[in-house]
């Protein structure tokens, strides 16, 4: 079976090292990939928001499978594409059309869809420009910290936390009056803040059954202890001990099923992931999230997690026969360390080389922002590499991110040291 993969990132290398390992692929196609990906099979220069190109490609290489990473796509409907043309509409998409995806394309379409399936989340108003002093009067009424989201797509910066209500309505104010995050910011959800800690959820759907993935724990800040800005991610751990048998249970139940559901029951066809960013607050779930697609790092340690062949499972997903699948885990913890080029998440210096990635370490490094260049590898994204690593514990598995970490060497290399610390004396709430 020849299987395209969209996307560029660290999440679409480990799609592309987990489906290079099935039996029943012919050939692997990764548009745009990266120096990762070249590694498992065939980089196309392709964007993956070029729906004719992408179609060409499907029918000239009798494509018979399209796996999509990111959310862009997605939100712009290349599953509706592919249903609206002859020639692909049998062709499986893994990933949701348009409307489904507006889990994660609109924050206020998300709320309002927990809300009306009673799925846990935090209070919430909307507002626009038109009404942006009411919002500076709900902030009022709230108190800090405060929760300000972007209601459109912000490549992951679009959440802004400030800590006391005059930092707010300027915030808001920037969001709405001034499109800090242009058109994403036309509409800014506002939400109580919810104290606890924050964990991912992931549950593949073939829009009648579906099966939970391994959750996982991501560190969002670029310095340690938890500090600066937000970034797409500077590392992962799965398993994680406050997300035991008993909570993963109650996220199943009280968000898992009323989403599948709520999905139904609002006539909204998905195939596909459903990322669910969840706090436990105290050993209950409350939603903060869905995103319509797999999360980056967490793939890179839920993938890894996997003992079972990815392309079966892709393909009992789009047939709707995932009911029948039998999914395994492995029991071992798996860690990831991303290292970033120097100022990110700020302004970074792209097409440094990139040495010791041919250093010998028990675990994978994934590429996330490299190209292959005259026979190197050189940076050329924020998020350069993530370095996983497996053990019977989660001491074990940093071990081996922290040696790959190590060996890797480029200019302005920046990684955190405290992944996972938080978790190592977990002791409950």
């Amino acid at each position: 079976m020849n299987v395209l993969l969209l996307g560029s990132g660290g999440r679409e290398h480990a799609f592309a090292w987990k489906l290079a390992q099935s039996q029943g692929l012919s050939q692997l196609f990764i548009a745009p990939g990266n120096a990762g990906t070249a590694q498992c099979g065939t980089n196309v220069n392709m964007a993956v928001t070029d729906f004719s190109a992408i179609r060409d490609f499907v029918l000239e290489k009798e494509i018979a499978l399209v796996v999509v990473g990111p959310e862009d796509p997605l939100v712009k409907g290349i599953h509706d594409f592919f249903l609206a043309d002859e020639q692909l509409r049998n062709i499986p998409v893994i990933g949701p059309q348009q409307e489904g995806a507006q889990l994660e394309g609109s924050k206020d379409f998300s709320k309002k869809f927990m809300m009306r399936h009673g799925v846990p989340t935090a209070q919430y108003q909307t507002f626009t420009k038109e009404t942006l002093a009411a919002g500076l009067q709900f902030l009022e009424t709230l108190q800090p910290p405060y929760v300000l989201k972007a209601d459109g797509l912000a490549a992951g910066k679009g959440v802004v936390i400030p800590h006391t209500l005059e930092e707010a309505k300027v915030e808001l104010t920037a969001m709405l009056a001034d499109a800090k995050f242009g058109d994403a910011s036309s509409k800014v959800v506002i939400e109580e803040f919810l104290q606890g800690i924050e964990l991912s959820v992931f549950v593949l759907t073939d829009g009648v059954s579906y099966k939970m993935l391994p959750a996982a724990k991501d560190y969002k800040r670029i310095g340690e202890g938890d500090t600066g800005l937000n970034t797409g991610g500077m590392g992962a751990v799965s398993p994680v001990p406050f997300a035991d048998e008993a909570f993963l249970k109650k996220v199943e139940e009280r968000v898992v099923i009323p989403t599948i559901n709520g999905l139904r029951k609002d006539n909204i066809p998905y195939v596909g992931f459903i990322f669910i960013g969840l706090m436990n607050h105290a050993g209950e779930p409350k939603v903060i999230e869905y995103n319509c697609r797999m999360g980056d790092p967490e793939t890179e340690v839920v993938l890894p997690r996997l003992n079972c062949d990815l392309l079966d499972l892709f393909v009992a997903t789009g047939k709707k026969k995932l009911s029948d699948f039998q999914l395994a885990i492995d029991p071992r913890t798996a860690t990831t360390v991303v290292l970033v080029s120097g100022g990110y998440p700020g302004d970074y210096a792209k097409g440094k080389l990139i040495s010791g990635l041919d250093v010998k370490t028990e675990g994978v490094v994934f590429h996330a922002g490299t190209r292959g260049q005259a026979g190197a590898v050189e940076s050329a994204g924020g998020r350069v590499l993530a370095c996983t690593g497996f053990g019977n514990s989660i001491q074990q598995a940093l071990n081996e991110s922290f040696a790959a970490a190590n060996a890797i060497a480029y200019e302005g290399k920046y990684f955190r040291r405290d992944i996972g610390q938080d978790l190592l004396n977990w002791k409950g709430f």
